[in-house]
This record gives structure tokens, C-alpha cells and sequence, in this order.
């Protein structure tokens, strides 16, 4: 504790604090636990798209080099993430239509494994996606909380100017300096958070795209075989004896 001589007032961060109005301590405490949330959230979502990134990439490199989706779903089957997830949900797919497969159009084929591609990419993006909303709440809201506590705060030093009946400094500073500590607390916690939000939503831009490149390969894979399919039956049991 510093004492400043200013009435008898402490005028060090925690003295401020301390000395301050119920409301205008009540907001600097709301502050400071949204910015205690914003780091668990970079943290928590740090590791989460470290995670997601690493496990799409290797399900990209399987999907590029493989020559047949049935090869790249044998690759895939025992491990995780969204890479496998969207492989077996096109094998599925393709399993399910097996009995369609060369005798109608292979438009149809491609337009449900697509669609069931899609459904999966957009749940994986509204799930990386979850607790950005908060983030963006501390960072527009934050700076307008804590200028609420410091027109309070103020209003309460105008209060006090008035029942003393003096406009000497030292009576003034201590409220003014500890309604002032409220915006300070509010753009700490909204500096922060407005950065980190928009790194997410750039990391997260990036994994969208990286699932829809993983996505794009396993339709390419879908649609060569088909056409491998309706090249076998157009040839016939004869030409495929032959080979």
C-alpha cells in the first residue's frame, strides 16, 4: 500500500479498488472474470483446432494419394476426427447405392454423398465455432461496462464535491481516479479478447477450407470409381474377361 497523502487515500490499483463504490466494484469484478474466460477460452480452443487441423491434414494426405475410396476407407477406419468421419460417411453412402451403381445415372450417387458431406462440414464448423460468440461479447461490450462504472463512480465524485461543498484536488482525484480504474479494466478485458476472436475466426476459416479440400477429394474418389463402374458394365463380362 502507498500512501499518497490525498486525503488519506491509497491511489494504487488495489487501493482504488478497494475504496471504490459497490457498483463501480461489482463491474471491474465482472471484467476481470470475462477476461479470466477469455483466456480459458484461447486456451481450451487453441489446443481444440491444434487437434482438428492435425488430424484433417493427415486425412488430406490419405484422400490426395489414395486411387479409390474403398483403399482410402480401409486407411481411415480405425482412426478419428472429421477427415475419417467425412470418408466413411461417402463409403456408407456408396454401400448403400451399391445396387445403383452403373445402371442409373451416377448424378444422383454424387449429389447424396455431397449433401452428406456437407451436413458434416457445417456441424464441424458450428462446433470449432462454439464459445467464439463469447469473445466477441467481451470485446464490444466490455469497454461500454466499464464506462458504466465510470460514470457512476463519477457521478458519485460530484456527489461528494457536493456535501463537502469544496472543488479542492484532493477531494476530487481519489473518486475520479478510482471511476476512471473502471474503463481501464474494461478495455483490458476487451483488447484481448477482440484479438484473440479474430485469430480464431481466421484458424477457423482455415479449417473449413481444409475440410472442404478433404471433402472435394473424396467426391473426386466417389466419382472416378463410378465411372470406372459404368465403363466395366458398358464393356461387358466379355471385355472384362479379356483383360
Amino acid at each position: 500500500m502507498v500512501e499518497t497523502g490525498l486525503q488519506g487515500h491509497d491511489l494504487s490499483p488495489w487501493g482504488m479498488f478497494m475504496a471504490a463504490d459497490y457498483v463501480v466494484k461489482s463491474v471491474m469484478v465482472g471484467l476481470l472474470t470475462a477476461s479470466l474466460v477469455t483466456l480459458i477460452i484461447w486456451v481450451a480452443k487453441s489446443m481444440q483446432l491444434s487437434g482438428a487441423r492435425r488430424r484433417a491434414n493427415k486425412a488430406l494426405r490419405e484422400v490426395l494419394k489414395a486411387d479409390s475410396l474403398e483403399s482410402v476407407a480401409a486407411v481411415m477406419a480405425t482412426r478419428r476426427g472429421l477427415g475419417a468421419m467425412l470418408v466413411k460417411a461417402a463409403a456408407e453412402e456408396v454401400e448403400m447405392s451399391r445396387d445403383l451403381v452403373g445402371r442409373v445415372d451416377p448424378g444422383g450417387i454424387k449429389e447424396r454423398v455431397s449433401s452428406r458431406l456437407g451436413r458434416i462440414e457445417v456441424a464441424a464448423g458450428r462446433k470449432i465455432s462454439q464459445s467464439l460468440g463469447i469473445l466477441a461479447s467481451v470485446g464490444s461490450v466490455g469497454p461500454f461496462v466499464g464506462l458504466f462504472g465510470t460514470v457512476w463512480g463519477i457521478m458519485n465524485a460530484f456527489v461528494g464535491i457536493a456535501e463537502t461543498q469544496t472543488t479542492n484536488l484532493a477531494v476530487v482525484a481519489p473518486g475520479i481516479a478510482e471511476a476512471l480504474l473502471a474503463t481501464a479494466f474494461g478495455l483490458v478485458a476487451a483488447i484481448p479478447a477482440v484479438v484473440i476472436y479474430n485469430a480464431f475466426a481466421r484458424s477457423v476459416t482455415g479449417y473449413r477450407q481444409l475440410l472442404a479440400d478433404v471433402s472435394a477429394g473424396i467426391e473426386r474418389l466417389v466419382s472416378r470409381d463410378l465411372d470406372r463402374a459404368a465403363l466395366a458394365i458398358a464393356r461387358g463380362p466379355t471385355a472384362l474377361a479379356a483383360e
